[in-house]
């Protein structure tokens, strides 16, 4: 067993349908005191043509794991991103394995207010602010 695959059997295999499913897998933290961390091991394919982690990957990581909070801290009720603002602080190559957290910032009954951080080990990689829409179940209102 490779030190990656080590370091790798501390992550579950989130199952995500749709675009999600072609850039990941994502992957969470097994670890209880880190329930807020996902992960995403990139690849070649996630590479610009310069060589490094394309922008789109990472903002795509960030609104996957921001909604993913926003989902589970709405009780499981759908969320959609109205805004989100995102901040590229670093590069990341190929084969570098990111992590993100996000964290509520702020709720009212039909938004959220979300931050959210990608790193490379200790080097931040981006971060981003955004609103989150609580979209209605069917029956309900979020007046």
């Amino acid at each position: 067993m490779t030190e990656t695959d080590t370091a790798l059997a501390q992550w579950r295999i989130m199952k995500i349908d749709g675009f999600m499913g072609l850039v990941g897998p994502l992957l969470k933290s097994k670890h209880p005191e880190d329930r807020n961390l996902y992960g995403l091991q990139t690849n070649e394919m996630h590479k610009n043509a310069i060589g490094i982690v394309h922008g789109g990957v990472i903002t795509s990581l960030l609104d996957q794991v921001i909604a993913i909070e926003a989902w589970n801290a709405a009780d499981r009720q759908p969320t959609v991103t109205v805004q989100m603002d995102t901040r590229f602080l670093g590069a990341a190559k190929a084969g570098d394995f990111l992590e993100t957290r996000a964290k509520i910032r702020h709720a009212t009954r039909s938004l959220m207010f979300v931050d959210a951080d990608v790193t490379c080990g200790t080097t931040p990689i981006a971060n981003a602010t955004a609103i989150m829409k609580i979209s209605q179940k069917a029956g309900q209102t979020n007046d």
